[in-house]
This record gives C-alpha cells, structure tokens and sequence, in this order.
C-alpha cells in the first residue's frame, strides 16, 4: 500500500492559489461530480479510472485527488501511485470536508452521494428484514448479511454495494470523456 500525506482543505486553497499546475481529479460518480464539485476539477469516475490507471498517470502535473470522504480517493491514489505517478495527494475528508471548511463549489442538479444511497439501500434492507422476521423467521438472515458486508467494507476499505449502486443509471451522469479530460489536464 502506497501512502501520501493528505491535504487539508484550507491547504489546498492556498496550493491552488499559489500553483496553478495542481490538478484536482475527483473520482466520484459522474451524477455526483454533476451536482457538486470543486470549480476547475476534472471528473474520472473510479471505476474509469481503475481501466485507464496508465493513461492518467502519465499527467505530469501534480494532481489532488478528491471523493465524497476520502476512501474512493484513497483508492484512485493507490492505483495511480503502483501506476508510477508520484506528486498525488488526496483531500483529508473529501468534499464533506471541503464544504464543511467553506469551500467554493459549482452547483447542479442535486443528487445523493454514493455513501448516502449506501446508508439508505442497507438501513431499508435491515429494517425490512426484521420487520418481515416477524412472521417469517429466517429473514433474521438478510439483517445479519447486510452487517456483514458492512463491517467486511470497513476492514477491507471497498464497498461492494457502492460499486453496484455506481453502475446504476441514476449514478452514471454524463459519460467521462477521457482523452479530453486527459488533453484539458495536461495543458
């Protein structure tokens, strides 16, 4: 595992300030890089980014990797790091953090976060099952398989419900047009 020192909101303000070569990759959802980003970042989609690890890598420009928290960045900045890019740092708390500490943000249609739709589709699988377990028994099961996951997703730091809920048409947004999102960073 690769490790780099986090960035600080208020640090990469005045990183962005000072260097105008930094680079900010966001690799939520393109749903969710539509309804909030930080102003001048370029959206890669995680998933995207895990096909096309090479091709990103080769930005010579430092780059500041954001998501919603931090762990979907984490990821996109272990992938890149084995890639052989070296000048990554990841936003300490991601786009919570960033809004949190008075960020500038452009706006759009508002959607939920990958980790809010995570929150509500696995609360509803729980509460359902032991509503439904009070007449059928086993669906006890369904509660436990769902804390399961949960907890193998915090060891593990993956999140198998979040990989399937970013395939879903809702999470899509608008198709990441890579080689000019590559020629845009590279300029």
């Amino acid at each position: 595992m690769t490790t780099s020192t986090p960035i600080h909101p208020s640090e990469l303000r005045h990183l962005l300030a000072e260097d105008p070569e930094t680079r900010i990759l966001d690799v939520r959802t393109g749903a969710e890089f539509e309804s909030a980003h930080i102003e001048g970042s370029f959206n890669v989609p995680l998933d995207l980014l895990a096909e096309q690890v090479r091709h990103v890598a080769e930005v010579e420009h430092p780059v500041v990797l954001v998501c919603q928290s931090g762990g979907r960045a984490s990821t996109a900045q272990e992938k890149l790091a084995e890639a052989g890019k070296s000048n990554l740092r990841v936003l300490d708390g991601g786009m919570g953090a960033w809004l949190a500490t008075g960020g500038d943000i452009v706006r759009g249609d508002e959607k939920w976060s990958l980790e809010r739709q995570v929150r509500g589709v696995a609360g509803s699988l729980v509460l359902g099952s032991v509503l439904v377990s009070l007449a059928v028994p086993k669906a006890r099961f369904l509660a436990g398989a769902v804390g399961a996951g949960l907890a193998f997703s915090a060891i593990s730091n993956t999140c198998t419900m979040g990989e399937i809920l970013a395939k879903l048409h809702y999470n899509r947004g608008p198709v990441c047009d890579l080689d000019r999102v590559l020629a845009e960073m590279t300029d």
